[in-house]
């Protein structure tokens, strides 16, 4: 058996650990608010306990209310701290809950003391927790995290378990008295201590997953224009094609390139790159796979996507890029693009396949005087119709060797 007070110095020294490390994980520069505030809710929780320890010693309802009001203060701020994730805030709502807790505590707490500490003064603490489940549920960045379930899982249980204690709780109470009630109230500790254990090192591990995840996406991102990298184009492309999904690659390489830069230099280069990203983006479908490959050089890979349909989107591409005249940042250049096309099946069956067989077409492309587009498969396997604007399967064939 473990008497109050101990479980007390339990929770009120757990508190302040997690407050000490979730401060110093805050220090960082990823996800810095958030962290602070679920510091400040430790400590502020901690202190909270600390007043309740010594209640009994304090003038009158004075220890009761502060203590109660110090510790649902501190769980207001760990709902404000999930909601920061999101960028928002409970304010008013968490100014008007200590209000009226502070209210109840003139009203009713001044006739009831005991009943309202062991049943209504967990009210404000039932709404909060179950405001934190809410925010947990409904931020979007945190979906695919795996540490979100139990993120969800820990405040939904503390919820539950206040529930009992101001529903269910007085139903006991009554009918066998102080045993119930002093067996309910070292459960409560019990249960507090586990929470304050828990809830912190999940709420930073769910902050830390993220923070993985976003350096992982930054890797495989290509930082002018957005689109992913040539290692996030093969990692991606292998999880559609090893389901032997009907693929199309397309690879565009924008035309004298390297004379936009000369004549009007680098960051006018960059912008008609940004450009072009934006056209892609634009035409593709949302399942496209769009990279920049390096310089100016791009792909869109096209699951569940037909030859004649990557053919009518890369044309459409091209088509809208080249109409382009004003690229944004008073860059205006006149700019074209070359597109070679492969098929998955037809034209090879991984990524490095797909993409060898669809630059060899790109290069056919520039041979027939660029700004237009060419299949792989008529070119290197005699099949299907002519590649490009009256140039036949063999003479395009000529130019590529």
């Amino acid at each position: 058996m473990i008497d109050l007070s101990t479980l007390y110095a339990l929770i009120i020294g757990t508190l302040l650990v997690s407050a000490g490390l979730t401060a110093w994980e805050g220090f960082g520069r990823w996800r810095r608010r958030p962290l602070l505030i679920w510091a400040a809710g430790w400590t502020v929780l901690a202190l909270g306990c600390s007043i309740a320890v010594a209640r009994t010693h304090l003038p009158g309802l004075s220890g009761w209310a502060i203590s109660n009001m110090v510790i649902v203060t501190g769980y207001l701020l760990v709902l404000n701290g999930v909601a920061a994730l999101d960028r928002r805030l409970y304010l008013r709502t968490s100014v008007m809950l200590v209000a009226a807790l502070g209210l109840g505590w003139m009203i009713e707490g001044s006739v009831h003391r005991f009943a309202f500490w062991q049943h209504t003064a967990g009210v404000p603490i039932m709404i909060a927790s179950g405001l934190t489940v809410f925010e947990l549920r409904r931020n979007r960045a945190l979906r695919q995290l795996r540490t979100r379930p139990v993120a969800i899982l820990l405040p939904a249980m503390h919820t539950a378990f206040y529930a009992a204690r101001v529903f269910v709780l007085p139903l006991f109470a009554a009918h066998d008295g102080d045993a119930v009630i002093a067996l309910a109230s070292k459960i409560t500790m019990y249960e507090g201590v586990l929470y304050s254990v828990a809830m912190p090192m999940t709420l930073v591990g769910l902050v830390r997953e993220e923070a993985q995840r976003h350096l992982i996406a930054a890797s495989r991102t290509d930082f002018l224009t957005g689109l992913t990298n040539r290692q996030g184009l093969f990692e991606a492309g292998a999880e559609v094609l090893r389901h032997d999904r009907a693929a199309t690659l397309l690879a565009f390489d924008l035309d004298h390139f390297k004379s936009i830069n000369d004549a009007h230099g680098h960051a006018a280069g960059d912008a008609v790159l940004r450009s072009f990203a934006g056209v892609m983006r634009d035409v593709a479908a949302p399942d496209a796979i769009l990279a920049r490959l390096g310089g100016e050089e791009f792909a869109a890979l096209l699951p569940d996507t037909d030859r004649a349909a990557a053919k009518a989107i890369g044309e459409e591409i091209a088509a809208r890029f080249a109409a382009l005249r004003d690229h944004g940042e008073g860059v205006v250049v006149a700019a074209t693009v070359s597109t070679g096309l492969a098929y998955a099946g037809a034209d090879g069956d991984d990524l490095g396949a797909l993409l060898s067989a669809a630059d060899r077409a790109l290069y056919v492309a520039k041979a027939l005087g660029r700004n237009r587009l060419v299949s792989a498969s008529p070119l290197f396997d005699g099949a299907g119709s002519e590649p490009a604007r009256g140039v036949g399967a063999g003479a395009a064939a000529r130019l590529v060797a």
